[in-house]
């Protein structure tokens, strides 16, 4: 069963302040696709993921986020064939704030702002879009590499697509029901949103 998310689609901005019940913590669910949902980092047998060698550097890259982002770390994640999913734990002095513009769509909100690939030069409070757009840059010149070296599968355009998805947890009880969508992400494929194969047969 499918976890029912209230979701933001973040064009590679910043994310904004939401009400949690959490004063010097916030944590974000977070989705990452690449472009036109192109399956390149493994492949689903049976109920579990294997990753290639490009998504296991995918992993490596967001497992290096806090390393890279001090006053963040990461939690529960899981690469799938065409996108990466995890919760970011964000302290208060990180920033969860400084969101563009939000427009209703539906049942969703989806969230207009600019791409920052690397620690704000100003020193000024950087934004949980500026820590993605860090790892989509440094994912993708690390894919292009094994692409001339290794004979990875090359890409057209950009690697990722330029939006992000991200779901604010605002409590204990929503922290673990999407640590377990997470774990048992590999077993839901056949009915995941970004399968394409999914999305064919519709």
């Amino acid at each position: 069963m499918g976890l029912p998310l209230q979701t933001s689609t973040i064009a590679d901005g910043n994310v904004g302040a939401i009400p949690c019940d959490r004063p010097c913590r916030g944590e974000a669910f977070v989705t990452v696709c690449l472009q036109h949902r192109a399956c390149l980092l493994g492949r689903i047998v049976g109920d579990e993921m294997r990753p290639n060698a490009a998504g296991e550097l995918v992993l490596h890259w967001w497992e290096r986020l806090p390393t890279k982002w001090p006053g963040i770390e990461v939690d529960a994640v899981v690469v799938m064939p065409n996108h990466i999913r995890g919760i970011v734990l964000v302290e208060d002095s990180f920033g969860l704030d400084g969101i563009g513009h939000i427009v209703e769509k539906g049942d969703h909100m989806a969230v207009k702002g600019d791409h920052m690939g690397s620690p704000l030069p100003d020193g000024g409070r950087p934004a949980l879009g500026d820590v993605v757009g860090w790892f989509k840059t440094m994912t993708t010149n690390a894919y292009i590499r094994g692409v001339k070296e290794s004979g990875w599968e090359p890409f057209p355009g950009r690697l990722w697509q330029r939006n992000y998805y991200e779901h604010i947890i605002r409590n204990e009880r929503g922290l673990e029901r999407i640590r377990a969508y997470i774990d048992g992400n590999p077993a839901r494929w056949t009915e995941d949103e970004e399968n394409p194969d999914r999305i064919s047969h519709r």
